[in-house]
C-alpha cells in the first residue's frame, strides 16, 4: 500500500505530440526513461534517436529539468533528422506589434489555414491562431480570467500577483538567512542576530524587492518590458544567455505556472560562500563592524542574484568569492587635534 502510494505521488502527467501529426496525449510517467518509453510506444517512433524538447521554446529536456514542469505542460517528440525550436514566444512578440489589428491577423491565419495542408504549419496557424486570443495586456482578473485559475481571489490583478510571486522568493532566502541562527558560535549569535534584524528592517522597507516582477513598476527596478516579457540573463558565469530563453508569464497560465521554474540564482553561493563569509566575520571581527549591507545586496538583490531558466541554472559549485575589502565598514580616520 504504501509503495503504491510512493508511486503514485511521483508520477506527473504531460501533453505529449510529434510534428507530423496534430494530435495531443496525455502521458503519465515518473522520469523521462519512462516517457520517452511510452511516447516512443503511442507515436511508432525509434527509441534510441528520440528526443523530447519543450513545445513552448524547443528546450530539450533533462531528467531533471522533467521533475521541475508543471503536470499538462506540452511537450514534443522530435526524432532523427527533426529539431523543434519552438515558436510560442516569437508568436506573442508578434502580437505585441499587431495587437492593435488583432482581429484582422486572425482572419489572414484563418484563410491561410484553409488552404494549409503541410501538418507542420497548420499546427503552428492552429496554435497561432489561439494565441492571438491571449490577453497579454490586461491586467485586472474580471478581464482575463483564464489567466487566475487557481490563483487566490485576494489577487486582483496580473502585477500583484507577480510581484507577491517575487516577495515569496526573497523571503525564502531570508528564512535560510535566520535559520542559521543555531549554529553560529554562542560568542556571535547575539550579532549575528542583530544583523539579522537589521536586513529584516531593510526587506520590508524595499517590499521584499517585489519590483523585479512587476510589470508596472519603473523599467529601471522591473526585471521584464513593460508588456512583461523576461529574458533569461544566462548562467552565473556568462554574460548572457546564448539559448535566448524568454517568457511573458503575464501572458497565460500555462507561462504563469513555467515561470515558477526559472531561478533567480546567486552568483557568490548563498549557502556555500555569503553566509560561511558572514558568520566567519562576526567571529573575527576584533571589534570591528560588519558591512551589513555589502550582505544584504549579495542575498537579496540583483546586484547578486540572476534571472535564469532552468536551463542555464548550473548547480555545480561557482568558486566565486566574497569581496574582503567590502566586509566591515572602514572607519574614518581621526582627526589631527590642533595643537
Amino acid at each position: 500500500m504504501g509503495s503504491n502510494s510512493s508511486s503514485q505521488k511521483h508520477m506527473k502527467v504531460f501533453k505529449i505530440r510529434t510534428l507530423k501529426g496534430e494530435s495531443k496525449y496525455g502521458i503519465g510517467c515518473r522520469n523521462l526513461k519512462e516517457l520517452l518509453e511510452k511516447g516512443c510506444k503511442k507515436f511508432q517512433l525509434p527509441l534510441r534517436s528520440t528526443r523530447v524538447c519543450l513545445y513552448e521554446d524547443g528546450t530539450e529536456l533533462s531528467d531533471e529539468y522533467l521533475k521541475n514542469l508543471p503536470d499538462n505542460t506540452e511537450l514534443v517528440l522530435v526524432t532523427a533528422g527533426e529539431s523543434w525550436e519552438g515558436f510560442i514566444t516569437d508568436i506573442d512578440r508578434l502580437l505585441n506589434a499587431f495587437y492593435t489589428r488583432q482581429t484582422d491577423v486572425t482572419e489572414a491565419a484563418k484563410k491561410l489555414l484553409i488552404d494549409e495542408q503541410a501538418p507542420q504549419r497548420r499546427k503552428i496557424l492552429v496554435d497561432f491562431i489561439q494565441n492571438l486570443n491571449e490577453n497579454i495586456l490586461a491586467e485586472n482578473r474580471e478581464d482575463d480570467q483564464p489567466w487566475f485559475e487557481g490563483v487566490e481571489p485576494r489577487y486582483k490583478n496580473k502585477s500583484s500577483y507577480m510581484r507577491n510571486s517575487c516577495e515569496s522568493r526573497i523571503r525564502s532566502y531570508m528564512k535560510e538567512v535566520q535559520s542559521l541562527a543555531a549554529t553560529v558560535d554562542p560568542a556571535a549569535r547575539d550579532d549575528y542576530k542583530n544583523l539579522i534584524d537589521t536586513m529584516c528592517a531593510e526587506l520590508r522597507a524595499v517590499k521584499y524587492n517585489g519590483c523585479y516582477f512587476d510589470r508596472t513598476e519603473e523599467k529601471s527596478v522591473r526585471l521584464c518590458t513593460a508588456e512583461g516579457w523576461f529574458s533569461c540573463q544566462g548562467p552565473f558565469d556568462m554574460d548572457e544567455c546564448s539559448s535566448k530563453h524568454s517568457i511573458n508569464p503575464y501572458s497565460n497560465r500555462e507561462s504563469r505556472i513555467l515561470f515558477s521554474t526559472w531561478n533567480l540564482d546567486h552568483r557568490i553561493e548563498k549557502k556555500r560562500t555569503i553566509l560561511p563569509r558572514l558568520t566567519e566575520a562576526l567571529m573575527e571581527g576584533n571589534q570591528r563592524q560588519i558591512n551589513w549591507k555589502y550582505f544584504f545586496n549579495l542575498l537579496f538583490t540583483m546586484e547578486n542574484l540572476k534571472l535564469v531558466h532552468i536551463a542555464c541554472h548550473k548547480k555545480t559549485s561557482h568558486h566565486l568569492t566574497c569581496d574582503d575589502s567590502k566586509i566591515y565598514i572602514k572607519r574614518k580616520p581621526a582627526r589631527k587635534s590642533k595643537s
